[in-house]
Formats: C-alpha cells, sequence, structure tokens
C-alpha cells in the first residue's frame, strides 16, 4: 500500500523539487481540543512540470531520493485541472 498525501505546494522556486504543506488536525490529549497542525515535505518533481503556489497536489512516499526528498508528485487535484 502506497502512503499518499494530499498537499498545497508552498514553494516552487527550486528544480525538480517542490515543498509541500499538508495539514492535519488533531486532538489535544487532556482538553480534546481540535488543532491544526502543518508539515511540510519537499517533493520529487520529475518531469519539472510547472506547479503554481496554492496548488492542490497529491504526493506519494518513494525511497530516499536525497537528503530532504522521501516523497514524489502524482498528480494535481482536481480543482486544481478546473481554474
Amino acid at each position: 500500500m502506497i502512503r499518499t498525501k494530499k498537499g498545497v505546494v508552498s514553494s516552487n522556486k527550486q528544480e525538480k523539487t517542490l515543498v509541500v504543506e499538508v495539514h492535519t488536525y488533531e486532538a489535544h490529549p487532556k482538553y480534546k481540543k481540535r488543532y491544526r497542525k502543518t508539515s511540510k515535505f519537499h517533493a520529487d518533481n520529475p518531469e519539472n512540470t510547472k506547479f503554481e503556489i496554492g496548488d492542490d497536489i497529491t504526493i506519494y512516499e518513494t525511497r530516499p531520493l536525497s537528503k530532504l526528498k522521501r516523497w514524489t508528485i502524482i498528480k494535481p487535484n482536481e480543482t486544481t485541472e478546473e481554474k
């Protein structure tokens, strides 16, 4: 089973690499209030496809490609294609 995550492009300045922000919600152990956590993942963009900051994309886990890259882009989400 491939692990996938949906996120938003936060940086596209590097060549063949995108920084993707993934938001998750967690509940506080004692107070049970939900709060949002943000994680940044460096994802490989092998075809160097042009993505803009704010685009919704899906990434999947791969073997380590460099010091920080452990994810690769699958495709843009449907909301991006409608723009």
